[in-house]
């Protein structure tokens, strides 16, 4: 069962496919794959030149995905001693 998100087309999840992550539509590659790859210091060019299957669009919209839930939540931090 493919689910898409109503605002980010390029964004689906599906339970069969990467264990129910938020991917790019259409492939194995989820989310939180690209945040990985482009915080560890890959560029957007390195990442499609790696990934050809990806598009750049798909790229940005990881991102405004991923910015969006991050909106929704809330993260309990400690104070550092």
């Amino acid at each position: 069962m493919e689910i898409r998100h109503p605002d980010y087309n390029r964004i689906s999840i599906n339970p069969e496919i990467c264990f129910g992550k938020p991917r790019i539509d259409g492939t194995r590659m989820p989310v939180s794959s690209i945040l990985e790859y482009l915080s560890a210091g890959m560029s957007v060019e390195e990442l499609l030149k790696e990934f050809p299957f990806l598009s750049k669009e798909d790229i940005m919209e990881a991102l405004a995905f991923s910015a969006r839930m991050m909106q929704d939540k809330f993260f309990p931090f400690e104070q550092a001693s």
